[in-house]
This record gives C-alpha cells, structure tokens and sequence, in this order.
C-alpha cells in the first residue's frame, strides 16, 4: 500500500472522450485546489486508490482503520494514472480512464462516477519532461500512454521536431491533440493488424522511421513487451544514450495490475542486466 498522506478528491466532471477512454476532472473536496501540479513534466502521474467491488469499504474511509478492519485481500487497491491536464487557475486535475466495460477495478469506477463523488490520491510522481535541447522527439506507447503523449504534445514549443506513434484499438480511439510543434502522429489500429499480435505493427512503425538526423529525446512507455523491444532497438541499433531515453511498461499483457506491480521490479532488473551485458 501506498506510503504518505492521501489527499480527498472529488469528481468535477465526466466526459466519454471515445468508446474505451473516459475523462474525469478532479478538484479538492467542494471545487478547491489539488497539490498536483506537474511543474513542467508531462508525465506526471498520481495513484488512485479505489475500494474493491463487493466489500464493506465505500468512501469516504480511513485507510489505516479500513486495514485493521478487514483482511488485506478486502483492501483498497492503487492504480497509477498520468494527468492529462492541469489548470493552474483553478488547481483541478484531468485524468484520461481507459475503460473496458466491466474489466477491472479503476475503469468501471470512472465509468459510473458522478459529479461530487470523492476519491484519494497520493502524489504527484514526476517522470518525463521533453529536452528543450534535443534535436527531435520519439514519443510511443498504446491507449495507457496517450495521455502522457497528448500532454507532451501540447507542451512543445513551436517548431519543435516531434514523430508520435500511438496504438489504439481502431480509429474511434483516435483523439485530436492540437499542438504548435512540426509532429507528425502515426495511429496504429489493432483492429487492421489481423494476424499479428498486439504491439508487432507499433514496433514496426517505430523501427521503419527515417529518423532525422541529431539527438533524439524519446518517450516509449505502454505493453512492457513493446517496451522492452523498442528499448533495446534505440539503445543498441539506434545508439541513443541511456539518458535521452524514458522507458517504462504500465502494463504487460496476460497479468492484471497487482500481479504487474509485483513482477515489474525484476522485469526493470533483467532489462538493465541485458543492457550493462551488451554495454560491456
């Protein structure tokens, strides 16, 4: 579970962007400012803890009490979510849902939340903030990505060089992303990608880049699988320093959230035992 003070937060609005991503505003209890203000980074994340369906835990609860309570198996669970968007006018937070009808915990519960609905946070994490003095940008991930990519695309100064490659289910998934940057954002569709698996047509995007010439900064996050390959690909084919690069799997197929929380910290341990392997 997760360590410091939780803060309370309460549903603003809740709007259906597509058919799988809903998008919830966040303010402290009675309209108030939220302490998540990104301070520049575009990846930007908080973790949301949600009650489990079917327990006797319902907000708004104490989760110290709640785990003397109950069993730890009853416990509220965290997920981690990327804010959107962030007005510093206001202190509310905007948070992107991927949501697949009744599948999970986090989903099903920004699908059905109303305004005035409460929920804790603990954060804000700091991860990702594109270079300002990087030659172009790589952004890549799926749907859990998108609103890290979304974000950093709007932050990008004019003229920025900037090449985006997001997997989605099909072109309902698509969202428009205004930015003032020279992008260039390539929507794969699964549903086009009959007899491959998830991730194969991203990662085949992403090595097939003319790339520009000069230093990349690039973001690759998403299907740890997807990550794993194209870490290895910039690193070691593309030479792109250790530095330049953020990489980070939110999910891995064939697990669940709690199973992946548990497994990532070796699966980070194996990727960088193979890179100082093939660095030596």
């Amino acid at each position: 579970m997760p360590k410091g003070v939780a803060q309370r937060a309460e549903v603003v609005s809740n709007e259906r962007v597509t058919p799988h991503m809903v998008r919830l505003v966040l303010s402290a209890p009675g309209g108030g400012a939220l302490e998540v203000d990104p301070e520049g980074y575009t990846d930007t994340y908080v973790k949301v803890l949600l009650p489990r369906p079917g327990t006797s835990v319902v907000e708004p609860f104490d989760l110290e009490e709640v785990k003397e309570r109950i069993p730890a198996e009853d416990w509220p669970v965290m997920r981690t979510y990327t804010i959107r968007a962030w007005d510093p006018e206001t202190g509310h937070a905007t948070i992107d849902f991927v949501v697949h009808g009744d599948e999970g915990i986090a989903g099903p519960w920004a699908a059905t939340a109303q305004p005035g609905d409460q929920v804790q946070l603990f954060g804000p994490g700091r991860g990702y903030a594109p270079d300002p003095g990087a030659d172009w940008h790589l952004l890549v991930g799926d749907e859990s990505a998108l609103p890290a990519i979304a974000a950093t695309l709007e932050a990008m100064p004019e003229g920025a060089v900037v090449h985006a490659f997001v997997e989605v289910a099909d072109p309902a998934e698509e969202q428009p992303v205004l930015t003032v940057a020279r992008a260039e954002v390539t929507w794969i569709h699964r549903s086009a990608s009959e007899g491959s698996q998830p991730g194969e047509a991203l990662v085949a995007a992403v090595r097939g880049l003319d790339r520009p010439a000069g230093r990349v900064h690039a973001f690759v996050h998403g299907d740890a699988d997807v990550v794993k390959q194209l870490r290895s690909f910039l690193r070691f084919e593309c030479g792109v320093d250790k530095a330049d690069l953020s990489a980070s799997g939110y999910w891995k197929r064939g697990t669940n959230d709690d199973q992946w929380r548990t497994m990532k910290r070796e699966w980070v341990a194996q990727m960088e035992a193979e890179e100082a392997r093939r660095s030596a």
